[in-house]
């Protein structure tokens, strides 16, 4: 069996976005020359998030407004873990909801992908570095 690790580094300059990864990470998979096996791809942040769904600015909208709606960021005194001196309570609840990892098929080289499914970065508390981890394995 064949593996492939790498990290990808991320600095949305905004509070929250959304970032389609699905192009580098077909590229690692090229890299890797695994022609069947699985990909994990792991957001290394508490505050961030990796998730599958359509490539749809409409609902990557919609996602804001209702994360929003679950987690409002303000008021901040809203939050116990904010009495620590922190300001992100909502943005560690936003990443519960979206998820920290997913893992794809890698059917005859390519991600095997369904219907409109793309692979997203979340970022829910930005402007600084944060890691992604890529695990490919295979033969």
């Amino acid at each position: 069996m064949k593996s492939l690790t790498e990290y990808l580094v991320f600095n949305v300059k905004t509070r929250r976005g959304f970032v389609n990864i699905t192009p580098k990470i077909e590229k690692l998979v090229t890299k890797s020359q695994i022609q069947e096996g699985l990909c994990l791809v792991n957001a290394m942040h508490i505050t961030a998030s990796v998730f599958i769904n359509d490539n749809e600015r409409g609902l990557h909208r919609d996602y804001e407004k209702w994360l929003e709606n679950l987690a409002p960021h303000e008021p901040i005194e809203q939050y116990d873990h904010n009495n620590t001196g922190e300001d992100n309570a909502d943005a560690h609840l936003k990443r519960q909801i979206m998820g920290r990892e997913v893992i794809v098929a890698i059917t005859n080289g390519k991600l095997d992908f369904g219907p409109w499914e793309q692979i997203f970065y979340g970022e829910f508390d930005g402007r600084r570095p944060k890691k992604i981890l890529v695990k490919i394995i295979g033969d």
